[in-house]
């Protein structure tokens, strides 16, 4: 099979297919949104191809049949009823300053006005946009299909000023309901962004929008499948560990039967043949960071959390649940869906290896402020990997030495036992080590569980001065928390780290082999 380019980047679909790059066909999805309704709102994490989708759908109506030789939606479409297309992009441009969000919208309308003959005499955003629909029906003689690009970003980009994030909300809340007030000029419509604000805010007038994030016919309309990465990127694998891979990248769920990758992920890493956070790195927002901690929500807890279906989906300028803040901007995914009492429960998880190393560890420099932060954990990397316990007491206890007192008083988490945890944990989950935490046994839930290099430690955290805290080797060893593992065949290590909040430091570290 030839190798082909790799579209990193490019969201051109015209590009792309004339350029000689790697495509994944998405027509099939298009073609079951356009047989099955009219107006839809898709929400999918940042760099996650929905700027190509909109340009798909867009070259699909205009009819620009060559550019689809070879796909699905080739032999199951009528290249001879061809629609204008309107394509409004919020991506360009920074909307935290005041007015910048009016003046980008004036550009964009002032182009339509002018490429498609539009005189429009309305004063508003909304009436002009309403009037461009109009005259670009009345001139082709079909209807218009709406495109809409990162429909959210001027209300992101504000989010540290809630006022003017609030007006931008509701600017665009006017713009928007041209959409359901014009539905006799219009074909088709799909609104994509990163977050899904609530309809009573944003989409109050457009209650005829599908919103297709949760439909497990289009978990994949965004994004690679392992079946993508055997078929279309098969030339690129040779070389590259395939479980490793999908340890790395794979894991994105919105309630499909498959998951699916980052397709920049995948990108990047047969680009550079290198396993990094290629997506993280693009941009973490420091008020995703300060909101976690803020709310008191540390390393542990991110590693399962409990939502309903309306706390996913809860997101608006200053209410904003912390699990709609990860789920939709994709530091959390989807990994389980039961249902309680008629209310359906997701069960959300770090997708993947990049994702749960990268933020952890960005959350560790939060908690520590710690400069030799990489240096810590090359050397805690190497004591493992040496078996020697001791060492990881003295690392840990001159770490701890090492915190100004202010910084355990100043920071986020509720207790200091939930400090010391939470830092403690970090530094193994930063290495992506396979460590779990409150591991349920029939006996209890054991705080943290490592498995390396052959063997398993489990760990219990205990802060000294709390009444009847006792013994944290005691309790690992009174609750039998080793059992779980003895029919592995590893050596078992029961490690009892104790905390002093008067001292700050690890008071007791005591080890002993099940």
């Amino acid at each position: 099979m030839e190798r082909l380019r790799l579209p990193i980047g490019i969201q051109n679909f015209r590009e792309i297919r004339e350029g000689g790059h790697y495509y994944v066909d998405k027509t099939p999805h298009i073609l079951q949104l356009v047989e099955g309704g009219k107006h839809y709102f898709l929400s999918r994490p940042r760099r996650f191809g929905k700027s190509l989708l909109l340009d798909t759908v867009k070259e699909l109506f205009e009819g620009n049949k060559r550019l689809f030789a070879g796909l699905q939606a080739q032999g199951c479409w009528d290249w001879d009823a061809s629609h204008p297309v309107v394509r409004l992009s919020f991506g360009a441009g920074n909307f935290a300053a005041q007015g910048e969000l009016e003046a980008r919208t004036a550009e964009m309308l002032s182009a339509l006005e002018a490429e498609h003959g539009a005189d429009s005499r309305s004063s508003t955003a909304a009436g002009r946009f309403d009037q461009v629909l109009q005259a670009m029906c009345r001139r082709a003689g079909r209807r218009v299909v709406v495109l809409v690009d990162e429909y959210d970003k001027p209300i992101l980009d504000a989010l540290e000023d809630p006022e003017l994030a609030r007006a931008n909300r509701d600017y665009l809340r006017g713009l928007y309901s041209v959409v359901k007030d014009s539905d006799a000029y219009i074909r088709f419509s799909l609104i994509t962004g990163v977050s899904k604000f609530s309809k009573v805010s944003l989409f109050s007038g457009l209650n005829n929008l599908e919103d297709i994030t949760l439909r497990p016919e289009y978990a994949t309309i965004c994004g690679y499948t392992e079946a993508d990465l055997d078929a279309v990127f098969a030339p690129e694998l040779p070389g590259l560990d395939r479980e490793r891979i999908r340890e790395w990248y794979n894991g994105y769920g919105w309630l499909g039967d498959e998951k699916v990758y980052n397709p920049f992920d995948i990108l990047l890493l047969f680009r550079t043949r290198r396993f990094r956070a290629h997506w993280f790195e693009t941009g973490t927002p420091r008020f995703l960071l300060e909101n976690l901690l803020r709310r008191r929500v540390g390393p542990v807890e991110l590693e399962c959390m409990v939502a309903t279906d309306e706390l996913v989906s809860r997101f608006d300028v200053g209410d904003m649940a912390t699990e709609a803040l990860l789920f939709q901007t994709g530091y959390l995914t989807i990994a389980a869906e039961r249902e309680r009492r008629g209310r359906a429960l997701y069960e959300l998880r770090y997708p993947n290896r990049e994702v749960r190393e990268s933020l952890t560890g960005s959350l560790l420099r939060h908690l520590t402020r710690d400069p030799g932060q990489e240096s810590t954990a090359d050397r805690l990397y190497d004591l493992l990997q040496a078996g020697d316990v001791d060492g990881l007491k003295a690392l840990f206890h001159a770490f701890y030495a090492g915190i100004p007192h202010q910084w355990y008083t100043n920071n986020e988490i509720a207790t200091y036992e939930g400090y010391y945890a939470a830092v403690f944990y970090a530094y193994f989950a930063s290495l992506g080590l396979d460590v779990s935490v409150e591991d349920s046994t029939n006996r209890g839930r054991l705080d943290m569980a490592l498995r390396f290099g052959g063997a398993v430690y489990l760990f219990e955290f205990k802060v000294v001065e709390q009444a009847g805290a006792g013994s944290a080797l005691a309790q690992l060893k009174d609750r039998g928390y080793a059992e779980k593992y003895a029919g592995t065949g590893a050596p078992v290590h029961l490690i009892g780290v104790e905390f002093s909040s008067e001292t700050r430091n690890i008071a007791a570290f005591d080890v002993e082999r099940a």
